[in-house]
């Protein structure tokens, strides 16, 4: 899922070339992916782009006559930047935005249709599509702290969850947790007041990090490679890989549709995560620490 360093690009680009231009035609593709009824498509059909910005995860155009467009890509959906009029992707194409000089077109690589667009009449429709979390990278330490205090949850859950802070994903807060050196389990109420601070500069920097690094990559294009698994990251998508700080074969933890990857040498002195699924199966026998699991493998021989 898109998450906020590459939103951030994402709304960059848009605003370097579609605001002050007319959305002169919307071609819904897809039938379901206008959620809303009213206002019709055609009342910003001809209406100038007058800001594009950021809720959450979503991406928001402003029109001159006050009427709002707002985009979820939700996990697979991405925006493409082509030649005016080009056809909408039969497979995978949900809608075609037609701009003077060019069109955007939305897709969704997933047979699970989750992305949506909503056309809304002014800023109070707007409210009921935000979560609530906060923007992290303009709060304060003190801010941080009362936001992720709020409830107690593990590190993880308290870093994805869009009601406690804005924008940040499975991709980005593997990457802040490694970065912190914190286990994803660890509970937002055991956490210091020095670690929540530590916690706060880590999440700053991490996000500033791959938004410059994305930004520098896609310069004065349109970023068509949106994805949630770069080279540069440390643990996010590589599984059974080398840690690059210490060598650890990087863990992982399945949970819903999604996963969680660390190295538990580096966040959590050597042990293993319970993966709840595998803990069920193997019971007494489930690893407790990397070595133990890496011996069962064969990769390294048993201690003497």
């Amino acid at each position: 899922m898109p998450e906020l360093p590459d939103i951030t690009v994402y709304i960059e680009r848009l605003e370097a070339y579609i605001r002050g231009q007319p959305l002169e035609k919307l071609r819904i593709h897809s039938p379901f992916v206008l959620r809303s009824v009213s206002p019709p498509v055609a009342d910003i059909e001809g209406q100038r782009i007058k800001r594009i910005g950021r809720l959450g995860k979503r991406i928001v155009f402003e029109f001159e006559n006050r009427l709002q467009l707002v985009i979820h890509l939700m996990i697979a959906g991405r925006l493409r930047w082509k030649k005016k009029g080009t056809t909408i992707p039969a497979r995978n194409g949900l809608a075609g935005f037609d701009f003077p000089d060019g069109t955007l077109i939305l897709t969704e690589a997933s047979t699970k249709k989750r992305a949506s667009i909503y056309i809304l009449s002014g800023p109070e429709e707007l409210k009921a599509h935000d979560r609530g979390g906060l923007e992290v990278m303009k709060a304060s330490t003190a801010a941080f702290k009362n936001a992720i205090l709020a409830e107690n949850h593990t590190l993880k859950r308290t870093l994805t969850d869009p009601r406690i802070l804005s924008a940040i994903g499975n991709a980005y807060s593997d990457e802040i947790l490694f970065s912190a050196k914190m286990s994803p389990f660890k509970l937002s109420h055991s956490l210091s007041d020095s670690e929540i601070a530590h916690l706060h500069q880590h999440v700053v920097s991490v996000l500033e990090r791959f938004t410059n690094t994305i930004r520098q990559e896609v310069g004065n294009n349109f970023p068509d490679k949106v994805t949630a698994f770069r080279e540069d990251m440390f643990v996010h998508g590589r599984h059974r890989k080398p840690c690059k700080v210490c060598g650890s074969t990087i863990q992982r933890v399945n949970y819903a549709e999604s996963e969680m990857n660390y190295c538990a040498t580096c966040q959590n002195a050597g042990k293993l995560l319970a993966d709840r699924s595998l803990s069920r199966l193997l019971k007494k026998d489930w690893p407790r620490t990397v070595e133990e699991l890496e011996q069962r493998r064969g990769l390294r021989p048993p201690k003497k």
